[in-house]
């Protein structure tokens, strides 16, 4: 029995040295993503050849989220931090730029683009709308900014990346003419989108929607009962059938807007959940950001097309 034993523990230990080996020899670069909207155009590009770790999950709100002690040190010890910007991750704001003064790289997405293509937020004037994927047209946009950090940190897989991301780019203009195809199954007059929190406003002007949210582009901003009462109005008075609650947000508000409509004598009624400031859970269609994208207008465009009872 000994001579067994003692081969087993010293089998035991070389398989725990291999695997301690493995965990601290990986030579991938660290990779952060804040959303995980984020986290799946840095996957989609880096691949297996990335270390990659994603602070937020299915149903998070970024524009609430507080960074945990964990979080700050996972951002520490990263190559690349990406974020998407414009204020999206308020609370995180201060992080980003300690990271920034520590010499971890740190790429905010929605800040790469053009400035002449962003929109203004009515909340806090002069600030951008940071939801800057629901345009699919945009996000392709931020591809490069990915493509182009992932080459910088790690040159070997340089060919790699950028054969990724034209990949992606072809799949992305895909996604965008399926949305604008889909979009027009709906009489431009019936084209209304009514949500829980203004994430939308890219969406719309892309795709043909007039938008309105509940809540303001940040859930930060908590909606009243005034606003609820006008907004409740504003579907009676243009009959429309349906209303949509948000992944991210809680449905009391939106609930409230339907219960004010059904009191005034319209029959509103929900369209459906779709997905605003964060993707659904891994291995589903929606989470995937094109299988988001598509899941979205599909269930837009369903709703729409109901008659009021």
């Amino acid at each position: 029995m000994r001579p067994f034993l003692l081969f087993f523990l010293t089998a035991l230990v070389l398989v725990m040295l291999t695997a301690c080996n493995e965990a601290t020899d990986d030579d991938r670069p660290a990779v952060v993503a804040t959303t995980n909207v984020v986290g799946d155009l840095v996957r989609t590009i880096g691949g297996d050849d990335i270390a990659l770790t994603v602070l937020m999950g299915p149903g998070v709100d970024p524009h609430l989220y507080r960074a945990s002690e964990g979080d700050a040190a996972r951002m520490s010890e990263a190559d690349i931090v990406f974020y998407n910007g414009h204020h999206l991750e308020g609370r995180m704001t201060d992080l980003f730029e300690q990271m920034g003064r520590r010499g971890v790289r740190t790429v905010a997405l929605a800040e790469t683009l053009p400035d002449s293509l962003l929109q203004t937020s009515a909340d806090y004037p002069g600030n951008r709308d940071p939801h800057v994927w629901l345009d699919a047209s945009l996000w392709m946009l931020a591809v490069d900014a990915v493509e182009e950090a992932l080459a910088e940190a790690d040159p070997t897989h340089a060919a790699v990346y950028t054969e990724r991301a034209a990949a992606y780019r072809d799949e992305l203009q895909e996604t965008h003419r399926y949305v604008e195809e889909r979009a027009q199954k709906v009489p431009e007059e019936r084209r209304v989108l009514i949500t829980s929190h203004d994430a939308f406003g890219y969406f719309g002007a892309a795709y043909g929607f007039e938008v309105r949210g509940l809540q303001g582009i940040s859930t930060a901003t908590e909606a009243g009962t005034r606003d609820v009462q006008q907004m409740a109005a504003f579907i009676v008075e243009r009959e429309i059938p349906v209303l949509f609650a948000e992944s991210s947000v809680p449905e009391r508000g939106i609930e409230a807007v339907r219960r004010a409509a059904r009191d005034r004598g319209f029959p509103a009624e929900f369209g459906g959940t779709l997905y605003g400031d964060a993707l659904g859970d891994r291995g589903t269609p929606e989470g995937t950001y094109t299988g988001m994208m598509r899941h979205n207008i599909d269930t837009i465009v369903d709703g729409l097309l109901r008659d009021p009872a």
